[in-house]
């Protein structure tokens, strides 16, 4: 009888992924400079896109690094607003302007780039 492993393995590991994804928590921050105008357009724009394609499946922190910058020094943040997505690993920042829903959600590995 001839095995095939290869299949075996796909199906395994399709399963794992799946079985992952479904209860997974995405951990983000975002740092953003006051209450600024385009601070307040990166937290809405942030807060649409998580609820829309993440449900209740995240959470978010809003990091203002005019109160807390030895947390922005410590993340190496040199421009905000950045969001930062510490898990699912792997670690992704995305600077500037989180209004183009596409771009978030590729860089937050939700998306594929078309």
């Amino acid at each position: 009888m001839k095995q095939q492993p290869n299949k075996k393995f796909d199906v395994t590991r399709e399963f794992e992924k799946a079985l992952a994804t479904q209860n997974e928590t995405f951990v983000l921050r975002l740092y953003i400079t006051g209450m600024t105008p385009r601070s307040a357009e990166a937290i809405a724009s942030i807060r649409t896109i998580c609820e829309k394609h993440l449900g209740g499946h995240y959470d978010l922190e809003v990091i203002d690094i005019y109160q807390q910058p030895s947390l922005a020094k410590d993340e190496q943040i040199i421009a905000a607003p950045t969001l930062v997505k510490k898990l699912p690993l792997p670690l992704r920042r995305l600077v500037g302007n989180l209004s183009q829903e596409d771009r978030v959600l590729f860089g937050l590995d939700l998306r594929r780039k078309s």
